[in-house]
C-alpha cells in the first residue's frame, strides 16, 4: 500500500556528500576580483593579493625590555653588589646620543635604545641608590639580560604575511610595525541578495493573511557583509517564472556573486532552480545534509549561485559549512575550512546513515571541567530563535548511526565563523 513520508529526505535523486560538494566548490572556485592597495584602518577582513615582505628589522635597534639601567656586564661582580656611577640616560625616543664607556651605567626606561657598547639592562628593583650619582647593583643577574635584540620580532627581507591570508587586527598591526601604510589585497566581492516567495513579507509592512516576515534575507546580508562583501539587496521577489528569470539574468551580469534563499527545490513555485538550470550550470542540488537539503550551487552565466534552502535554520547551517568557504575561495582566501573543537556529548541521538547532521547546542563546562555539548530542546529546521539561543553546532559524520551520552564530537562554534 502506498504511504505518505514525513522524511524530507526521502526522494529518487542521489545524494552529494559534503566532502563532495566541497571538493567541487574548491575545484570550480577561483578569484574573481581585481587588486588594490587597502589602507591599514580599513585592512580587516580583506584578502593579501600576494606576500608582503617587511623591509626592516622590528625592533629597529636593541632596546630596553624594563625600566632600570644600562651596563655593561663585564663590569659587574658575579658574587657581591657594583657600585657604578650613574652618568646618562637614555628614554624611549631619546636615546643617549653616544656610546657608553666601560665603568658606567645610563639610566634607561622601557624600549629605550640600548647604548652602544652596554649589553645588559639591571632591573631597577634590584637596585639601590648610593650616595651621589651612584647605584648600587646586585649580583647574579646574567649577561644581555632585559636587553631586546634588532630583529627580534621580525628580520628585514621576511615574508611576514602570506597571499591569501584574510587579515585580522594583529595582522594589520604587524604591517604597521614595519612601516607599511596599505596592503595589497583583492578588492571585494559584489554579492547580490534576495529572497523569493509571495508569502515573504518586508519587515515593517502590515503581514497579509498567509504571510511571513523576510528574515533570512537580512541575516545573509550580515553573514556576507561579515566576509567583507559589497552587498546589493535586490528585495523580494514574487514566484513568477519569467520575472525571476529577468532579475536573475540582470543581477548576474553586474555581480560576482548571488545569494538567495528558498525557491531551490521541486515545486510549481520553486523558479530559481529551473532558471539557473536553464541560463547556467548546476553543480550541486541534494546533498546529504541535515539540515539544509535542497542546496543550490552553480553558475548563473558565468556568476557563481548559492540557492540557500527556506527555512532559517538550515538557511545559516548550509551558509556556515558551505557557502561561506566558496565564498572565501572567490575572495582569495586559502584558509577557509572552519576549525572544528571537541566536546564531550550530553545527549543521545539516533541518525541515518549516509547522512553528516548538524545538532544546535549549547556549551558548558561538565563537573570536571570538561566542555560538554547540550542539544537545544528543539530542532525544526525553521526556528530562528534556536540561532540566537544556541553556541554553535554539533557535527556528527555520515558513518555514524547513533550517538550515545559522553562520545566526543566536532563542535563548531558560532564565534569561529561569525565576525
Amino acid at each position: 500500500m502506498a504511504q505518505l513520508t514525513d522524511d524530507c529526505f526521502a526522494h529518487g535523486h542521489e545524494l552529494m556528500s559534503m566532502d563532495e560538494a566541497l571538493a567541487t566548490m574548491a575545484r570550480l572556485a577561483t578569484p574573481l576580483t581585481a587588486a588594490e592597495d587597502v589602507v591599514l584602518a580599513q585592512a580587516v577582513g580583506r584578502v593579501l593579493v600576494a606576500d608582503v615582505t617587511s623591509a626592516m628589522n622590528v625592533p629597529p635597534h636593541d632596546n630596553s625590555a624594563v625600566d632600570g639601567y644600562a651596563v655593561h656586564f663585564a663590569d659587574l661582580s658575579p658574587e657581591t653588589e657594583t657600585i657604578l656611577p650613574v652618568t646618562g640616560r637614555a628614554a624611549a625616543g631619546h636615546p643617549l646620543g653616544r656610546p657608553a664607556k666601560r665603568g658606567e651605567a645610563v639610566r634607561i626606561f622601557t624600549g629605550a635604545a640600548m647604548p652602544e657598547g652596554s649589553d645588559t639592562v639591571m632591573m631597577q628593583e634590584d637596585t639601590r641608590a648610593d650616595d651621589g650619582d651612584r647605584i648600587v647593583l646586585m649580583p647574579g643577574i646574567r649577561q644581555g639580560a632585559n636587553r631586546r635584540r634588532v630583529g627580534e620580532d621580525v628580520k628585514a627581507g621576511t615574508v611576514i604575511l602570506a597571499k591569501g591570508h584574510r587579515l585580522r587586527p594583529q595582522d594589520v598591526g604587524l604591517a604597521a610595525s614595519t612601516g607599511l601604510a596599505t596592503l595589497p589585497c583583492y578588492a571585494r566581492l559584489s554579492a547580490a541578495v534576495f529572497s523569493t516567495g509571495d508569502e515573504v513579507t518586508e519587515p515593517g509592512a502590515d503581514l497579509p493573511p498567509g504571510g511571513i516576515y523576510d528574515a533570512n534575507r537580512y541575516a545573509l546580508i550580515g553573514l556576507l557583509q561579515g566576509l567583507g562583501c559589497r552587498v546589493t539587496d535586490l528585495g523580494i521577489l514574487a514566484d513568477q517564472g519569467p520575472r525571476t528569470a529577468a532579475a536573475l539574468d540582470c543581477a548576474a551580469r553586474a555581480h560576482d556573486l548571488l545569494v538567495t534563499s528558498g525557491g531551490v527545490s521541486v515545486g510549481e513555485e520553486d523558479h530559481v532552480r529551473a532558471t539557473v538550470e536553464r541560463l547556467g550550470t548546476l553543480h550541486a542540488w541534494h546533498i546529504g545534509i541535515k539540515p539544509g537539503r535542497p542546496l543550490l550551487l552553480g553558475q548563473l552565466r558565468q556568476t557563481p549561485f548559492i540557492g540557500l534552502p527556506g527555512n532559517p535554520a538550515a538557511a545559516m547551517v548550509t551558509f556556515l559549512r558551505l557557502a561561506r568557504p566558496l565564498i572565501l575561495r572567490l575572495a582569495g582566501a586559502t584558509d577557509v575550512e572552519p576549525r572544528l573543537y571537541k566536546a564531550r556529548a550530553a545527549f543521545a541521538r539516533k541518525k541515518k546513515a549516509n547522512r553528516r547532521e548538524f545538532v544546535r547546542v549549547r556549551i558548558r563546562p561538565g563537573g570536571d571541567g570538561v566542555l560538554e555539548a547540550h542539544a537545544f530542546p528543539r530542532e525544526g529546521a525553521g526556528l530562528m530563535s534556536s540561532l540566537v539561543e544556541a553556541d554553535g553546532l554539533a557535527e556528527l559524520p555520515e558513518d555514524m548511526t547513533r550517538l550515545e551520552p559522553g562520545t566526543m564530537i566536532d563542535i563548531l562554534p558560532f564565534s569561529e565563523v561569525l565576525a
